[in-house]
C-alpha cells in the first residue's frame, strides 16, 4: 500500500519508518528544505532509540521518500495521514493551525476518480475531523472520493518503535466503511486491540487516555506531599495502592511532575473543551496544578538544604531516553534557581542543544555527567536516566563540596545513600 505522513515528528516520523519496515511505499511531507535533505541523509533530527537505524534500513530499500510536494505524494496514496504539531494557544485550547492548513494542501492534491481515506493522527479536539472533512470537500477535484479518520496514536517518547509495533488497542473512528477496511488491512501486521468507532469518540479517546495518566501522576504527587509532611513513606503507599488491581502500580510515582509534548497540552485542551461545553473541570484544574505546586516544593527543597549557590544538574529532557524538552520540569526548576541568583552546572545524555534554546547560556553545560558535578554545592537530579541510576556515588561524593543531592526521581535507595554519608532528600521519602 501507498501512503503519506504529513509532519516528521515523533509521531510522523515513527509511524512512518514502521509502516515502511511492514513493505509499505511511504512518502512523508515536511515544510522545510534543509530538514528534508538531512531526512533524505539519514538524520532523523530528533533522539529516539533505534529510530536512525530503522531510518537508514528503509531509505535504502527505496520504501520511504521524503518530500515537500503534496502533488506527488497525496495523488499516489490510499491514505494520508496528518501528523503535525497542536500546541497549545495562550488560553491553552489547541492551536489547530497546522492542522487545518495541511487538509487544504491534501484536498487541492486528491486525485481525480479515486478515493483517498485522510486520517488524523495529530491529538486535536472533538470536532476537529469535521472541520478537515469540511475542508477536504471544498478544496478537492470535483471526481476525487475522500474520507475522514481519526486514528489517535498511544506512543511514548523513548520508546516510541516499541510501542508502534506492540499498541495495546488500534482506535479508528470514521462513518465510511470503506476507510475502516482501509486502515484495518494497513493495520494488520500490529496486535492490540481493534476499536472501532465514530469520529467524535476517537477524538475523546486520546484526551481522555492521556489525562487519566496525568491524573495518575498528580495523585501520587499529592500523597507525596502529605508523605513528606508525616514521616510516610510514598514508595510503600503506592506500592500498596498499587497492589489492588483494579488500580495498578503504573504512573503511581512521587516525583516533580508530568511534561512532554503530550500530558501538559492534552489535560490543557480538554480542560478548556469542557470549560466551553460549561462542564465542571475542577478534577482538571486540580491536576494541573499540582503538577506546578510539586515543581515549587521541589525548589525549596534545593533552597533548605544547600548552604552554597552551587547547584549541579543531572537531567533535562522531561523523561529519559528521548531529546524532547518540551514542558520539562528542568525548564521552571532551573529557571527559578537562577532567578534566586544560583549558578546552575547541568548534564543531560541527548537534551542539552534543545535546553540551550529555551534557557540559553546562563547555565554552564557539560559533557560528561561527573565533570558537571565538580565544586557543587548540591547535585539535583530531574529525569531519571539509567546512567545517573549506575553512577560511581563514592566518586560523586569526593567531587561535591558538600555531599547533598537532591532527588526529583528517587532513582536511590534512602539506606545506600545513608551508609555512603550522603545528606539524600527525595520525594515523599524521610531525608537521610
Amino acid at each position: 500500500m501507498t501512503i503519506t505522513f504529513v509532519g516528521h515528528g515523533y509521531v510522523g516520523l515513527v509511524t512512518a519508518c514502521v509502516f515502511a519496515n511492514f513493505g509499505n511505499d511511504v512518502y512523508v511531507i515536511g515544510r522545510t528544505k534543509e530538514k528534508i535533505e538531512k531526512l533524505k541523509s539519514g538524520d532523523p533530527l530528533i533522539y529516539e532509540p533505534g529510530l536512525k537505524e530503522l531510518l537508514k534500513k528503509n531509505l535504502n530499500a527505496g520504501r520511504l521518500h521524503f518530500t515537500l510536494d503534496y502533488e506527488k505524494a497525496v495523488s499516489e496514496s490510499s491514505i494520508v495521514f496528518i501528523a503535525v504539531g497542536t500546541p497549545p494557544s495562550p488560553t491553552g485550547e489547541a492551536d489547530l493551525t497546522s492542522v487545518l492548513d495541511v487538509a487544504k494542501n491534501i484536498g487541492k492534491n486528491l486525485k481525480k476518480d479515486s478515493f483517498t481515506v485522510v486520517s488524523c493522527k495529530s491529538t486535536v479536539p472533538v470536532g476537529t475531523n469535521l472541520k478537515v472533512e469540511k475542508i477536504l470537500n471544498e478544496t478537492k477535484p470535483n471526481t476525487a472520493k475522500v474520507a475522514v479518520a481519526s486514528c489517535p496514536e498511544f506512543l511514548r517518547e523513548g520508546t516510541g518503535i516499541h510501542d508502534t509495533l506492540n499498541p495495546d488497542r488500534i482506535v479508528i473512528g470514521s462513518s465510511n466503511k470503506e476507510a475502516f477496511d482501509l486502515l484495518l488491512e494497513l493495520h494488520k501486521p500490529l496486535t492490540g486491540d481493534r476499536i472501532i468507532t465514530d469520529l467524535a469518540s476517537a477524538e475523546i479517546i486520546k484526551y481522555a487516555s492521556n489525562a487519566m495518566l496525568a491524573t495518575k501522576i498528580s495523585f501520587a504527587n499529592l500523597i507525596s506531599l502529605y508523605a513528606e509532611a508525616t514521616g510516610a513513606d510514598i514508595e510503600t503507599i503506592m506500592d500498596a495502592v498499587g497492589a489492588d488491581n483494579r488500580i495498578g502500580r503504573k504512573f503511581l510515582y512521587g516525583g516533580i511532575g508530568y511534561g512532554g509534548s503530550c500530558f501538559p497540552k492534552d489535560v490543557m485542551a480538554l480542560n478548556e473543551t469542557g470549560k466551553q461545553l460549561e462542564l465542571d473541570t475542577g478534577l482538571l484544574d486540580s491536576v494541573e496544578r499540582i503538577n506546578h505546586t510539586v515543581r515549587e516544593n521541589f525548589v525549596k527543597k534545593v533552597v533548605e538544604n544547600t548552604t552554597g549557590k552551587n547547584i549541579a544538574i543531572w537531567g533535562l529532557s522531561f523523561k529519559p531516553d528521548t531529546d524532547d524538552i518540551r514542558f520539562a520540569p528542568s525548564i521552571y526548576i532551573v529557571q527559578e534557581l537562577l532567578k534566586m541568583g544560583y549558578k546552575v552546572s547541568a548534564f543531560d545524555p541527548a537534551a542539552t542543544e534543545n535546553f540551550k534554546k529555551i534557557v540559553g547560556e546562563k547555565v554552564k553545560y557539560f559533557e560528561n555527567m561527573y565533570d558537571a558535578v565538580s565544586g557543587a554545592d548540591a547535585l539535583c537530579i530531574l529525569t531519571e536516566w539509567n546512567e545517573f541510576k549506575q553512577a560511581n556515588l563514592g566518586k560523586v561524593k569526593k567531587m561535591l563540596k558538600s555531599p547533598v543531592i537532591i532527588d526529583g526521581r528517587n532513582i536511590y535507595i534512602p539506606a545506600k545513600m545513608e551508609k555512603l554519608g550522603f545528606k539524600y532528600v527525595s520525594t515523599g521519602r524521610k531525608t537521610v
